[in-house]
C-alpha cells in the first residue's frame, strides 16, 4: 500500500476575479496540527498551479485533494456533449479542450468555453439562460455522483448547472483547465497509475470530510474555532493556532487534510468495487466514495 508524508486540501474556487477568496490549501505534516498556507493578499488559481510544479520538483510524498469534480458526465448519455461533434473521447481530452477553448480567458476562467455556440447547449446559465440540452431539474450527474446520492455519502450537484451558491461546475471547470496545463507532472487518480513515489492528485468532496468528524447531514460547514476544534479532536488531529478568520474554506481545507491523512492508509478507498477502467478514464471518481 502506497504510503504519504504530507496531505495537502485546496479547497477551489471558479470565481471570474484573479485572486477569489474562496481558494484555501492547508497542508497535514507527520506531526503537529494542520496548517493554511496563506500567501498575501489570498491565492490565485496562477499560485497554486505554480505551487503545484513545485511539489512536482521536489518529488515530495504528497496526497493532494481538489474540492473540484474532475470531469462531467459521460455515461447517461454516451458522450460528454451530445449534438457536438468535437466531443471529446475522455477525460483528458476534455481537459484540453477546455483549456483550448478559453486559452485567452486571464486566471484560468472558463467563459470562452461557456459561450462556446456548442458547450453553452448543455448549461444552466445566469440570469434564466439555460441551454437547450440541459437535462432535468439539477442538471446530469457522473456515476459517482449518482452512487454518492444512491448510498447517502453525499449529495453533489452537477457540473452543467452554474447557478446558486452550491453550483460546483464554474470551479470544477477552471479545475480542468488547471489539471491541463499540469501536463502530467503530477499522476492524478484514477486517471493515472499511482506512483510508488512522488506527489499524487485525488478528487475529494469536503463533505465527505465533514461528515467523518462528526459534523451532521446537511451542517458540514464549520464556522468557528470550537467547531473546528470539535471536528479535529474527532479525527485525532491537534488544534492549529488560532486563524484569523473562521471562513468554511479556511475550515474544510484544515478538515479535509486531517481526514486525507487518516483515510489514504485504507486499501478500500483506493479500490471502490464499483469502479471500473471504463469510469475511471471517462468520469475519475471521488476518493473517499466506496
Amino acid at each position: 500500500m502506497r504510503t504519504f508524508s504530507h496531505f495537502a486540501c485546496i479547497d477551489w474556487s471558479g470565481a471570474r476575479t484573479e485572486r477569489p477568496k474562496g481558494i484555501a490549501v492547508a497542508v497535514a505534516g507527520p506531526e503537529g496540527p494542520p496548517a493554511l498556507i496563506a500567501p498575501d493578499p489570498h491565492w490565485s488559481r496562477a499560485d497554486v498551479l505554480d505551487w503545484l510544479l513545485h511539489v512536482a520538483d521536489s518529488r515530495q510524498d504528497m496526497l493532494v485533494g481538489f474540492d473540484l469534480s474532475m470531469a462531467l458526465p459521460f455515461f447517461d448519455k454516451g458522450r460528454y456533449f451530445p449534438e457536438w461533434a468535437e466531443c471529446p473521447a475522455d477525460a483528458k481530452s476534455l481537459w484540453r479542450q477546455i483549456d483550448r477553448i478559453a486559452r485567452d480567458d486571464p486566471h484560468l476562467n472558463v467563459t470562452s468555453f461557456l459561450e462556446h455556440p456548442q458547450a453553452r447547449r448543455h448549461f444552466r446559465h445566469g440570469r434564466g439562460r439555460v441551454g437547450d440540452l440541459f437535462t432535468g431539474s439539477t442538471g446530469r450527474l457522473r456515476r459517482v455522483e449518482q452512487y454518492q446520492r444512491e448510498t447517502g455519502q453525499a449529495n453533489s450537484a452537477s457540473c452543467f448547472n452554474l447557478v446558486g451558491a452550491a453550483q460546483v461546475g464554474k470551479s470544477s471547470l477552471t479545475g480542468m483547465r488547471l489539471l491541463h496545463q499540469l501536463d502530467g507532472a503530477i499522476p492524478v487518480w484514477p486517471f493515472d497509475p499511482v506512483p510508488a513515489h512522488g506527489p499524487v492528485i485525488v478528487e475529494i468532496y469536503t463533505t465527505v470530510a465533514a461528515l467523518a468528524a462528526g459534523q451532521p447531514k446537511g451542517r458540514s460547514k464549520v464556522r468557528d474555532r470550537a467547531g473546528l476544534k470539535r471536528a479535529l479532536t474527532r479525527l485525532n488531529t491537534p488544534i492549529p493556532a488560532r486563524l484569523a478568520r473562521y471562513d468554511d474554506h479556511s475550515t474544510d481545507a484544515l478538515i479535509t487534510a486531517a481526514w486525507m491523512k487518516q483515510a489514504a492508509a485504507n486499501p478500500a478507498l483506493w479500490n471502490p468495487s464499483v469502479l471500473t477502467r471504463e469510469i475511471a478514464q471517462k468520469e475519475g471518481w471521488t476518493f473517499g466514495v466506496v
